[in-house]
């Protein structure tokens, strides 16, 4: 009976050292009297007993990793206090096992060492506009060196910046002065277009004035253009009239009617004018010689 159970311990003690379930996204390294032999995959695995040993398991999820807060000098000697995370995943559990004693620690450092080396070549204020740019470069770094170790960085987040109190006040300051400026600046485009268009406006009713002054003076011009042409047309009119009605028969005789009668009607407004000194012609014959005289112009233009 005791022998039973002192085999029956074996057994059990041989089944468990000989089979191995490993989980899902893990990977376990097997040694075999002390050297490297395999990587079990997920599931059921068979082991030799007491020849094979289970040296490292591993974890090849995606796994995040705090690297601790340290402090960087810019460019321009200004210190900051960064700290961030680190995401990186085992892709070799031989690698990871055996090519560093501790690739947690090693990243970490490592890290660390890149953050300070990637923002030693900015300036403070790159420093915030160009936080990817710093990511990209210190996985760049970290990755390069992680192949040794079986891992592989995926990305690098910074998660604080924090310069000192008085660089906080000073970028406080700044940045107050140049709100105020561009206010000052908008205040003064402001009143710079409004100055332009009550120029503008000014421009445009002088011009509308003008264009106004100048169609009157065109539209009296043309008024008194008209005015005069009807005139004439009106005079020559009369005058045709009257070159026509002197061609009747008797015409000339009316003619001189009416040139004696302005005649006699001339002396006698001439004589009523107390102011007016009269000079009577001594040969009234004169009288009768300028009434000849007008007629023999009328029998010309006839």
């Amino acid at each position: 009976m005791e022998i039973s159970i002192v085999i029956l311990i074996i057994a059990v003690l041989f089944i468990s050292r000989s089979l191995k379930v490993v989980p899902q996204q893990h990977a376990w390294v097997v040694e075999r009297l002390g050297k490297y032999h395999g990587t079990l995959t997920p599931g059921l695995n068979i082991l030799v007993p007491f020849v094979d040993r289970v040296a490292y398991k591993h974890v090849l999820k995606e796994i995040p990793l705090d690297i601790a807060s340290q402090v960087c000098i810019t460019r321009d000697n200004t210190q900051l206090q960064v700290d961030g995370i680190l995401y990186f995943q085992v892709t070799d559990a031989m690698r990871a096992s055996y090519g560093s004693s501790n690739y947690i620690v090693a990243i970490s450092q490592l890290a660390q060492t890149s953050l300070r080396s990637v923002i030693g070549k900015l300036e403070l204020d790159k420093t915030f506009e160009e936080r990817d740019i710093i990511n990209a470069q210190v996985v760049a770094a970290i990755d390069e060196a992680a192949l040794n170790w079986g891992v592989k960085v995926l990305r690098y987040e910074i998660k604080d910046l924090t310069p000192p109190k008085e660089i906080l006040h000073a970028m406080q300051a700044q940045i107050t002065a140049e709100r105020e400026k561009r206010a000052l600046i908008a205040a003064s485009e402001g009143r710079r277009q409004e100055q332009i268009n009550i120029a503008t406006g000014e421009r445009e009713a002088f011009i509308a004035r003008s264009e106004g002054e100048k169609q009157a003076v065109i539209n009296k011009a043309e008024g008194e253009a008209a005015s005069i042409t009807a005139v004439a047309e009106a005079t020559a009119g009369a005058i045709e009239r009257i070159a026509t009605a002197i061609r009747q028969p008797g015409g000339e005789q009316a003619v001189q009617l009416k040139v004696a009668e302005r005649a006699v009607d001339a002396y006698s407004k001439v004589a009523s004018d107390a102011t007016t000194t009269l000079i009577v012609p001594s040969n009234m014959t004169e009288v009768s010689a300028l009434i000849a005289s007008a007629m023999k112009m009328v029998q010309t233009t006839k």
